[in-house]
């Protein structure tokens, strides 16, 4: 059975487009298999603490003395415990001023500890969460894949960074962009978004059977 964790981060509710690409993406691996195991985590609607003086030590390995530290602790174990039980996950990322949302940087501060999801050994750092797969469904309103704007993409290269440094490297983005080029423009690139993770839907389940 595959397991998929989903990871919201949009400020906007329903209208928020990476949400709708996402859900649309559950209802494509529920139709196809009712089985699969979804795990749903919407940082944006239920945000995350960002670290604090009072929390940074903990998840950086330090003795936990405050009621907060230990609360960091835990949220930050059961995040871990989330992502290491996925074998796909989905993060579904609007551009917010040229990098991701700052609700999703709370989950990648928390996930990202050091001897747990990584470690620095004498040839450099190295991933500890090996094995997966994952699907990066990003929502932009400008065009930042490609042309002048491209320089200003602080969002794709960021994560594909903190992604790796924990050892997923096997990452599809799939970009929902110029979506605010006028109606024409946002339906095209929803509708090819959803084409797209139809057919990787497909894809993953044919590799899970």
């Amino acid at each position: 059975m595959t397991k998929v964790l989903i990871i919201d981060s949009a400020a906007t509710g329903e209208k928020s487009v990476s949400r709708k690409l996402t859900n649309e993406f559950a209802e494509q691996l529920r139709s196809r298999e009712p089985r699969a195991e979804i795990i749903r985590r919407d940082v944006g609607r239920a945000p995350i603490p960002h670290l604090t003086e009072e929390t940074v030590g903990a998840i950086r390995g330090a003795p936990g003395d405050t009621e907060a530290a230990a609360a960091a602790l835990a949220l930050s174990d059961a995040l871990i415990a989330e992502l290491k039980g996925a074998d796909l996950i989905v993060i579904g990322a609007p551009m917010y001023n040229f990098g991701m949302p700052s609700t999703l940087k709370a989950w990648f501060d928390h996930v990202l500890r050091a001897g747990i999801t990584f470690r620095y050994t004498s040839g450099g750092p190295e991933g500890l969460v090996r094995g997966k797969r994952a699907i990066v469904i990003e929502a932009r309103a400008g065009l930042y894949s490609e042309g002048p704007a491209a320089g200003m993409d602080h969002q794709e290269p960021h994560i594909r960074t903190l992604l790796g440094f924990m050892g997923v490297t096997d990452v599809t983005y799939v970009r929902a962009e110029k979506l605010a080029f006028g109606p024409e423009a946002a339906t095209a690139a929803i509708t090819e978004a959803i084409e797209q993770l139809d057919g990787i839907a497909q894809t993953e389940l044919a590799l899970a059977a």
